[in-house]
């Protein structure tokens, strides 16, 4: 199975370094000197990776054959594609690699149904799960340990926990209209007195 670990970015000084977007969970693994990564599009690649550091918190890679920014400039918005036993699983039983929670159903705690998982995305911040429902519109679900309880393999299930108006709108907390208008006043209110004479209108 192909999985995608991360994607390039801009080049990186004159010597063929390239800055990447993680998209794995194990970058030592994937992502190593050695490591030979098929790409999309396939007519870049693959690529074999030569040296990888971290710089600034970014980690830059160079590519055997790449020697200079002009190439480096080239791969930019290239995905890294790793090749994945499907039957591996990650060494931290809390962490999951995306076929694992494709087509998992998504339920609140109680059992009622949100949907199923058709996507997932990956942010700098956080990952996001694409949930389409059963009347085939989609919500997105924050891959977050405050949002998604539980990653249940063998029910084929993800258990959410989620704020109110992250599912449907109606249950979202606003402040009203009035309560706006309240606070307007009472902020209003506040300058309009006279320093200088406290309690008495300006």
């Amino acid at each position: 199975m192909q999985l995608v670990v991360a994607r390039i970015g801009r080049a990186h000084g004159i010597k063929g370094e390239v800055t990447v977007e993680v998209r794995t969970d194990e970058p030592e693994l994937r992502l190593g000197p050695g490591a030979v990564l098929a790409t999309e599009p396939a007519s870049t690649g693959p690529l074999t990776i030569e040296t990888g550091r971290v710089h600034s918190g970014r980690l830059l890679l160079r590519f055997e054959g790449v020697r200079d920014r002009t190439a480096a400039e080239a791969l930019r918005n290239t995905l890294l594609i790793a090749d994945v036993d499907p039957a591996e699983l990650p060494e931290d039983p809390e962490e999951f690699y995306d076929h694992q929670l494709m087509d998992l159903d998504v339920v609140l705690a109680d059992g009622t149904e949100i949907g199923r998982i058709t996507e997932i995305t990956h942010l700098p911040s956080q990952d996001l799960f694409i949930v389409e429902r059963p009347d085939g519109t989609e919500v997105m679900i924050p891959f977050v340990e405050e949002i998604v309880a539980e990653i249940d393999l063998e029910e084929q299930r993800a258990v959410i926990t989620p704020p109110p108006g992250l599912i449907d709108d109606s249950e979202a907390i606003v402040v009203s209209t009035r309560d706006e208008e309240t606070a307007a006043e009472s902020a209003a209110g506040a300058f309009d007195k006279d320093p200088a004479e406290p309690g008495k209108d300006a």
